[in-house]
This record gives structure tokens, C-alpha cells and sequence, in this order.
């Protein structure tokens, strides 16, 4: 089950510049509605070879929604740390924008599959400052319950993810970590490289 979490949420990841257009409506959204759009969106992501361009498109649309409900400059500067500040403006703008596709054509896909035949609960949101925790537990027929605590900030009239914890673990500390390891060996062409790569593999 581990193996499956890891693979839903963290399949090397990712985060992007996308713009909330497709989203965000004149209504303030609460953050458990934040949370249930997101997840719907990523639902009805479809996998497989030889999609048909309205498949092909409608996963797009799916995915541009699901994208615009992560806080992705947040999270990207969390997620390299330390490294962030060593790098040029265009070097960091390079590393949202493979986050980005890694979580569209890579994370998304998988997460469709985790969440597909599985029951949501939503339990009471908490709020410590200028952060809300929305917390669901996910009912797997095998491995029971698995909890889920989507971390959310307030941007405009959006609330917006900057952090999943899965089962007391975070994902941006998860990625944070596979990154230190490559940057530590190597410089951040060779982590750039990784990434495309895993983006090629992805993308067949």
C-alpha cells in the first residue's frame, strides 16, 4: 500500500504556472470545495495509448483545472529548499514548468487511478493562521483507511494546495528529499535532465 500512496501523490513530482482561469469563478470557494474539485478533476483523467483527440482533450481540460488548484510557486521553492535561491530566475521558471508537465502527464494520471473506486470521507476543516487543513480519509477494501490532509492557503478568492499529507507523510518534504539526493551528486543540469527524461517516458 505504501508503494501505491507514493506512486499517487509523489511519482517524483511537481508543481506550475498555470493561469486560475479555468476555475476560479466570481464565488469565493471554501477550502473543502477547493479540495473536491481537485479531486474530481483528477477522476476523470483517463489513461491508456491511442486516446482520441476529444479524450486527449478532455484530459487536458481536466488537468489545467486540477493544475490551478496547486499553490505551485510555494510549493516548487519548498520542494528545491535550500537550492531555490542558488538559482537564476530562469532556472527556477525551468523547474515549475517540468513540475507542472510531471504532474499532468506523470502524477495526475496515477492519482486517477488511486482515487477511482475508492469512498471519500471529509472530516471538519481546521484553520491555524493563514492555513486550513482539510482532512479525508480514504477507504481502501484492502488496507482500510488511509488518512489524507489537504494543507490550503487563501490567494485572492481562491484557496489553493500547498502541501498533501498522506498518511503523516508530506509530499513536499517527499519530493524535497528526492531532489536533495540528486543535488548533492550532481548540479541542477543533471536533476533538469532526470526530470525531462521521466517527462519522456511518461509521455510514450
Amino acid at each position: 500500500m505504501r508503494n501505491l500512496k507514493i506512486i499517487a501523490f509523489n511519482t517524483l513530482f511537481v508543481f506550475f504556472f498555470t493561469t486560475f482561469s479555468s476555475w476560479a469563478g466570481s464565488e469565493q470557494k471554501s477550502p473543502e470545495a477547493s479540495v473536491k474539485t481537485l479531486l474530481n478533476e483528477i477522476k476523470q483523467i483517463v489513461e491508456g495509448n491511442g486516446l482520441s483527440d476529444v479524450k486527449k482533450a478532455a484530459n487536458k481540460k481536466h488537468s489545467d483545472i486540477a493544475v490551478s488548484i496547486l499553490e505551485v510557486p510555494e510549493i516548487s521553492q519548498k520542494a528545491l529548499g535550500k537550492y531555490w535561491k542558488k538559482h537564476s530566475a530562469e532556472q527556477q521558471d525551468q523547474f515549475q514548468k517540468l513540475l507542472e508537465d510531471l504532474f499532468v502527464h506523470v502524477a495526475f494520471p496515477s492519482s486517477a487511478k488511486f482515487f477511482a473506486s475508492l469512498d471519500l470521507m471529509y472530516g471538519k476543516s481546521k484553520s491555524k493562521k493563514d492555513m486550513t487543513v482539510v482532512p479525508i480519509t480514504v477507504i481502501h477494501e484492502k488496507e482500510g483507511e488511509v488518512d489524507i490532509d489537504f494543507k490550503m492557503k487563501q490567494f485572492a478568492k481562491n484557496w489553493l494546495v500547498v502541501d498533501v499529507i498522506l498518511d503523516g507523510v508530506s509530499m513536499r518534504n517527499n519530493l524535497r528529499s528526492q531532489f536533495y539526493k540528486i543535488l548533492k551528486k550532481n548540479d541542477f543540469n543533471e536533476l533538469i535532465r532526470r526530470m525531462k527524461k521521466k517527462l519522456k517516458e511518461a509521455q510514450g
